[in-house]
Formats: structure tokens, C-alpha cells, sequence
């Protein structure tokens, strides 16, 4: 398999800028997850590491190979599309077998390649049904077959799961990352769902406009976003945000919210001016004795859990507690936020402030 390294890479389609100055590096066997909304820049980016698309400028390299100028033919990459890109006209054999008979593998490899890869993927009941009338679930294991027998360096895959129903989403989802574990392969895949890449990635990188907002692990993400971008990408509910004017000084470890003296993590920098305090909904807490207060305005049953949104003045609060906790609309309350899990962003410039909790994946993000 193949570490693969982003450097700078820049893709311009005459005046509009599709991705700009990018830097990440995809470790030998991760599984790497490119999120962000439609329209980011992750498919672009994918297809420049595939060699689909030539970057305007900067530099892939793989396996310590610089590729960012040579052909998808020099660069031993499989990619699976979201739709398959299946070869209609052959039965799932035939497709399955097609890059090894391109490349003059004799007869008899061929088949017991195609016959292991199909054991492993569960199809070799299909082997010789047209892909015409498959399902989508079934289509999709054909893709990855083909891409699988091979052998390549490093697979690519643009949304591979896009085309299939939620709950047989959700099961794929699981089959990809036990096969990926099974191989040890290098896989980078592009996805817009915050979800599919929390459960999936070893690594992500969030991308907005065509920049890398952040990169890491998924639960550094979560728990430590670099921008209010990705705090109100990822989560669901996401993040809570607090806007405040003041000032917290270098070393400081408190705020003012409202008047309210409210503990965070301690500042590596002084800032002052406009500023957001940002809190995940799990770890606020109702509580009738604390003197930060909001009005609750609705209720949403979770089963277990339960959202509770509530008028502050600083804005709009989402509280994730107990269903169990009899919480009344149109009753006021006091809120308390747990302080170690606390992010206080710039407002204009939506980045997060270097604290105490987060110096160490910023540094590395």
C-alpha cells in the first residue's frame, strides 16, 4: 500500500479556484475521509490524486514519488465512482476480471483472483448475472471487486455510497471498513456526510470553499473544531455558539457572558472584541441555581435523550439531557457549561483561540 502526500495543491478552472494550497499527508493503511459540503473541493481533489484532473500547481506524491503531472495509468490508484461506472455489456465476471485480462494475466490467475475477491465480497452467487439486474447493494460490491482484484497502492472512492438507501447505507458503510481492515489497504474517500465519516475515518480533513479548514482525528475534530465552520459542520445538533464583546487575557480562564462570570480553558493568547463562545449540547447542563439564564422554547424527544433549546442573551442554546428530566416550555433556568470542553472563536475571522485544551490539535490540525 502507499502513504500519499498533499502539498499545496492548487486546481483553478480558468477564473474560478477550486481548491486552494491544500496540504495533508495519507498515511500508509489509513482510512481517510475527505468531508465537506457539495461544491468544497473534495472531488476535485480526489481526482487530482487519481490523475483525473492535473492540479494547477503543488504537489502529490506517493510513496515518496512525485505524480502530480503523470497520467492515472502511471499511478497504480483504483477509484470507485458513486455510480459504479459498471460496463454494462459484461456479466459481473467479466468486469470483475477486466484489468487483469488488460494487463495479459494468464487464464487461470485470473479466475482464482476473481473467484478469492468475490469470496471476500460475498458475491460469488452472482458471478455470471448481468450487472443490468442487480441491486444497488450488489452493483456497488461489483465496483469494489473490480477495484480490489488488482492489487492497487491505494484506493480512491468519490461518495461510493451515495447511490444506496439509508439503511443499506448505514450496512455497506460497515462491510467497507471491515474490508479495509481486512486488507490493510490505503483508502481515501470523499463523503458529505459528517456521520459516515466519524464512523469511518482514521483521519479527516474538513474542506469549505476549497480550503482544508481542519485535519485529524475524527474525535479531535469533534471535540476541539479549528473553525466555527467545522463546529457547525460537524455534530447534530453541532456546536452552540454564544456571541460576547470583551476580553480574555493570555493565561485567563474566565469570561463574561451577560455579566455572568463563566469558567473556560485556559488562554494561550489575549483577545478582545467580538467573540463567540462555542459549547456542544451534551455538555450543557440545566440548573435552577446557576445565575446564567435561558427560557425554554422547545423540547425534542430523542428516546433516551432529549434537545432542549433556550433563549439566552447571547442567543439561541440547544441543552442535550435525560428524557427522563421533566423540562417545561416557557420555564426559565440556569445553564452551566462543562468548562474543559469549552472553544472561544474570533468572530470575524471564525478561527478558534489557542487554549490550554486545544493547543496540541491545533498544532497538528
Amino acid at each position: 500500500m502507499a502513504q500519499i502526500r498533499i502539498e499545496n495543491l492548487r486546481k483553478d478552472f480558468g477564473a474560478f479556484n477550486a481548491v486552494k494550497s491544500s496540504t495533508f499527508t495519507v498515511e500508509d493503511g489509513e482510512f481517510f475521509m475527505l468531508l465537506g459540503p457539495s461544491g468544497c473541493g473534495k472531488t476535485t481533489t480526489l481526482r487530482m490524486m487519481a490523475g483525473l484532473e492535473l492540479p494547477t500547481s503543488g504537489e502529490i506524491y506517493i510513496d515518496g514519488q512525485e505524480v502530480g503531472q503523470k497520467p492515472a495509468s502511471q499511478r497504480d490508484i483504483a477509484f470507485v465512482f458513486q455510480m459504479f461506472a459498471l460496463y454494462p455489456h459484461m456479466n459481473v465476471r467479466k468486469n470483475i476480471s477486466y484489468p487483469l485480462v488488460s494487463q495479459r494475466m494468464p487464464r487461470a490467475q485470473v479466475t482464482a483472483k476473481v473467484h478469492e475477491i468475490a469470496e471476500i465480497l460475498g458475491i460469488t452467487n452472482i458471478l455470471d448475472r448481468p450487472v443490468g439486474g442487480l441491486s444497488g447493494g450488489d452493483r456497488q460490491r461489483v465496483a469494489l471487486a473490480r477495484a480490489i482484484v488488482r492489487e492497487p497502492k491505494a484506493f480512491l472512492m468519490d461518495e461510493p455510497l451515495g447511490a444506496l438507501d439509508a439503511e443499506f447505507r448505514e450496512h455497506m458503510s460497515e462491510e467497507l471498513r471491515a474490508l479495509h481492515d481486512r486488507m490493510g489497504a490505503t483508502t481515501v474517500y470523499v463523503t458529505h456526510d459528517q456521520l459516515e465519516a466519524m464512523q469511518m475515518g482514521d483521519k479527516i480533513v474538513v474542506m469549505n470553499h476549497g480550503s482544508v479548514e481542519q485535519f485529524g482525528a475524527p474525535q479531535d475534530i469533534y471535540d476541539w473544531p479549528a473553525t466555527k465552520f467545522v463546529a457547525q459542520f460537524i455534530g447534530s445538533p453541532p456546536m452552540n455558539f454564544l456571541d460576547f464583546h470583551g476580553s480574555i487575557d493570555a493565561g485567563a480562564d474566565r469570561v463574561a457572558l451577560d455579566g455572568i462570570t463563566v469558567q473556560v480553558p485556559q488562554s494561550r493568547h489575549g483577545a478582545s472584541g467580538a467573540l463567540t463562545f462555542g459549547v456542544r449540547p451534551e455538555h450543557v447542563r440545566l440548573d435552577d441555581s446557576a445565575p446564567y439564564r435561558g427560557r425554554v422554547v422547545a423540547t425534542e424527544y430523542l428516546g433516551t435523550t432529549q434537545i432542549v433549546t433556550l433563549d439566552t442573551a447571547n442567543g439561541a442554546v440547544k441543552a442535550r439531557v435525560a428524557s427522563s428530566d421533566h423540562v417545561a416550555t416557557g420555564v426559565t433556568t440556569g445553564l452551566t457549561f462543562d468548562p474543559r470542553t469549552v472553544t472561544i472563536f474570533d468572530a470575524k475571522t471564525g478561527q478558534a483561540l489557542r487554549s490550554e485544551a486545544n493547543e496540541g490539535v491545533l498544532e497538528h490540525g
